[in-house]
């Protein structure tokens, strides 16, 4: 293995766990990362939780790397423009050609942004997105007692900014398409709950309307809704959900329609026969889950970055050794994804899918609704995914039983 080359394009969590993945399996050739942005790789979540509150120094945020590779090569600032799967090189803005003996494809995705009339898509402008630190630090310049602050979309994240900008003593909206917030993957009954909550502390939503224009020259002064109403803001926080970086994959076949579809072995796949050499992780991978269903589904959890980074690692190290690589790919894997948000004093704990169950499958398991409970999500007799608010022991003691791995 010593003369090999593995390239990791995409320096996030998912493309460091890889790289500790091959070293733990074995492979001791050479690791090149490559990321587009100016950071080592650094825990997100916070960005739009305690870290937005105070300290958002990267040394606070930064992952400790393990000491197995402490001898991988990290290159920072530099994006990947194109892959040529077929020839095994990869292009990056800064010209360089990197060729590899295998890839993993760990660029994630981005904030997506509003497309309509008004000032430029800028923090200058006043129109911030939370996905990157970089993000995050001009976001919390702007969250200064008595700011108005809009936020658009009432997904956690916006929810969490909401509460965020709220705790610091800013006036804040919160604007969305749905008629509860966080509703898609909490359904309606504990979304009006959570709703409620977030009102008691003086958010007001405005739900069931979108966005018009931005009002405004150099920066934004108002937002227009498409009910008419008209609300003047210091900040806009666009919290939209998110777009796959995969364009620079493109070209090679490859099923781009949401993230990269792979198959259980992180592998690309094309014209229905996975590619080897080449691993797909994090949040740009849309893999079948087998605890669930054969489904192939996009997560963007917490716990999938480090899950497919270990898969890749596996399954990589096994390719590139020559020995053990069928026995590698058909190993049975599923995982059980994990989120935790918190609001306010609200701590919110999930685990498995709970975007999967039934509209009449969503029940209260203990607790009560108004205070603290565990929500259990169902589809059929199966249990999918379970939501804590509060209860964290207990919703901890539900984790085996959720989901029903497919056998065979």
């Amino acid at each position: 293995m010593g003369g090999q080359r593995v390239l990791v394009v995409g320096a996030g969590l998912a493309g460091l766990r890889a790289a500790e993945g091959l070293r733990a399996h074995g492979y001791t050739g050479d690791i090149t990362v490559v990321g587009d942005e100016a950071w080592a790789p650094y825990n997100r979540p916070p960005l739009s939780k305690e870290a937005l509150h105070g300290d958002l120094a990267h040394e606070k945020l930064a992952f400790r790397v393990r000491s197995n590779a402490a001898d991988v090569t990290w290159r920072h600032g530099v994006a990947a423009t194109h892959a040529d799967l077929a020839a095994r090189l990869v292009r990056f803005d800064d010209g360089e050609v990197m060729g590899y003996d295998a890839l993993v494809a760990a660029t994630g995705v981005r904030a997506r942004r509003l497309q309509i009339p008004g000032p430029p898509q800028t923090a200058a402008a006043r129109r911030h997105v939370i996905r990157t630190l970089d993000d995050a630090v001009g976001l919390r310049a702007g969250l200064v007692p008595g700011a108005k602050v809009v936020v658009l979309g009432a997904g956690f994240i916006g929810c969490e900014v909401a509460a965020t900008a709220t705790t610091l003593g800013c006036e804040v909206h919160c604007v969305a398409i749905d008629p509860y917030p966080m509703v898609r993957p909490l359904g309606p009954e504990l979304a009006a709950e959570l709703q409620r909550r977030h009102e008691k502390h003086g958010v007001t939503f405005h739900l069931g309307v979108g966005v018009a224009e931005f009002v405004g020259d150099h920066h934004v002064t108002d937002v227009v809704l498409t009910d008419g109403t008209r609300l003047g803001t210091d900040v806009v926080v666009e919290a939209l959900g998110s777009r796959c970086n995969d364009e620079w994959l493109d070209g090679n076949g490859l099923d781009l329609d949401d993230g990269v579809l792979t198959d259980t072995a992180l592998r690309p796949v094309r014209d229905g026969a996975p590619v080897d050499g080449v691993a797909v992780v994090g949040d740009l991978a849309r893999f079948p889950n087998l605890r669930f269903d054969d489904r192939a589904l996009r997560v963007e959890h917490w716990s999938i970055p480090t899950d497919t980074g270990r898969r890749a690692g596996a399954v990589l190290a096994a390719y590139l050794a020559g020995d053990g690589y069928a026995d590698a790919v058909a190993a049975r894997w599923d995982v059980l994804p994990s989120f935790w948000s918190d609001q306010f004093d609200i701590r919110l704990q999930s685990y498995g899918m709970p975007g999967l169950a039934d509209a009449d499958g969503i029940r209260v398991l203990e607790g009560d609704l108004s205070d603290e409970c565990v929500v259990g999500y169902h589809r059929g007799d199966e249990l999918v995914g379970v939501v804590g608010v509060g209860m964290l022991r207990v919703v901890n003691g539900y984790r085996d039983r959720v989901g029903h791995p497919v056998v065979g």
